[in-house]
């Protein structure tokens, strides 16, 4: 991005600090602060604004000599002004950085919720006895495998109580049922159906006595089926010889809005792009997320789709922009893995109806040099109108810096 009128943070710092040496004091100690860093710039900045020492700067230029009163008040505008060209320097900077690579291919750094988008959902929560009271020394650690599922996806379900020491408490689990929670706005048929919690080691349980009671809900088999909304897991508990309840949600839909195929790579235009075949059956926006990670499984990039697709066999783009790769440098070749997606629909609930998770490696990647890559900067018309206006306001800034220098 070029930009011809304004200078970089540190070199604005620097010359605030020497345009007002040179007004305020030595000329030649001006000179020499100009060449400093930008931080002991500004550290010099505030010494000679709140010093009051006050060159004769009308005698210097040839011009009248200010009053008292006029050099301080010149004094506080050249302050203003100076101040204000910094700050327009660091918005410029900031925002021209912020958007260096687009908004669907970012350093997965910024998004450390997306490393592991698959993990349980974990919560400790508290036992409630039948006032609603929460019981002393009691605590229980829940955990789901997803909030929103479709089809013929399953969820996991675990229950364990612990003490405040953490350490295991003796737990039973009377009654567990999975339950439909009506739209208000929806009058739907009421659907309960009961599961089995269990810590023997079989079906959704892994290990058998260690405390951890697990269930798996498959709501297309257990009279869900055609069912859009809430489903509510509610299980009678005892610890300790406290009785409670807890109560686990998820959002179900019965259509799955589309189905994936095979994946490829290809760099074009200077970018890693993965495309993803998908089958589908309804139109609308889908929104898709990828994590990439390099040759050794550093976590690298987040990369997204969110457009609309027609129905029928589609295409859509995961984009590795070039940049990014030029800046990071990952080993090649590069994993995409753990891909999720889903159909957004507007104005009801739920709002979403998701595809098939793809967890693990999805594909990946041919083994390409770095210099296939472009080190260009993402650019749009959107970015290139901020970036003019942020621009104005620094000039505008530091128009007045020279002005007020008589320059």
């Amino acid at each position: 991005m070029k930009r011809g009128y304004v200078l970089g943070l540190g070199a604005a710092a620097v010359i605030a600090v020497a345009t007002l040496a040179f007004f305020f004091g030595d000329g030649a100690s001006g000179t020499a602060d100009a060449t400093t860093s930008g931080s002991v710039a500004s550290t010099q900045a505030g010494s000679v604004l709140g010093s009051g020492v006050m060159g004769d700067a009308g005698a210097a230029s040839g011009r009248a000599p200010y009053s008292a009163a006029g050099l301080e008040a010149r004094k506080a505008q050249l302050a203003m002004w100076a101040a204000r060209y910094e700050r327009a320097e660091r918005l410029y900077a900031s925002y021209r950085d912020a958007t260096r690579y687009p908004h669907e291919s970012r350093p997965i750094s910024e998004h450390p919720d997306q490393v592991r988008p698959f993990a349980p959902i974990t919560e400790d929560l508290k036992l409630l006895n039948d006032k609603g009271e929460p019981i002393k020394g009691v605590r229980l650690r829940t955990s789901q495998e997803r909030v929103f599922l479709s089809g013929a996806e399953t969820v996991r379900f675990s229950i364990a109580a612990v003490d405040d020491n953490n350490l295991p408490l003796p737990l039973i689990i009377r009654n567990a049922a999975a339950r439909s929670i009506a739209d208000s706005r929806t009058p739907v048929k009421q659907i309960n159906t009961t599961v089995s919690f269990t810590d023997n080691g079989t079906g959704a349980d892994d290990t058998a006595g260690d405390g951890s009671y697990t269930a798996r809900l498959s709501p297309a088999a257990q009279g869900f089926d055609g069912y859009n909304g809430t489903i509510r897991m509610l299980a009678e508990v005892s610890a300790s010889g406290q009785q409670g309840m807890v109560q686990l949600d998820v959002i179900y839909t019965s259509d799955v809005p589309a189905t994936w195929g095979p994946v490829r790579d290809v760099v074009e235009a200077g970018s890693l792009n993965f495309y993803v075949k998908l089958q589908v059956r309804l139109a609308g926006r889908y929104v898709v997320s990828g994590r990439v990670d390099d040759a050794n499984g550093v976590p690298f990039a987040l990369v997204q789709f969110n457009e609309e697709l027609a129905a029928g066999s589609r295409e859509l783009r995961l984009q590795t922009f070039g940049a990014l790769i030029r800046d990071k440098q990952p080993v090649f070749p590069l994993k995409l893995r753990d891909v999720d997606g889903f159909l957004l629909i507007p104005d009801q609930f739920p709002d979403r109806a998701t595809l098939a998770r793809l967890p693990g490696v999805v594909h990946v990647s041919g083994r390409y040099p770095l210099d296939r890559f472009s080190p260009a900067e993402w650019t749009s018309e959107e970015r290139e109108r901020y970036l003019t206006e942020y621009g104005k306001d620094a000039e505008t800034a530091r128009n007045q810096v020279q002005e007020l220098m008589g320059k």
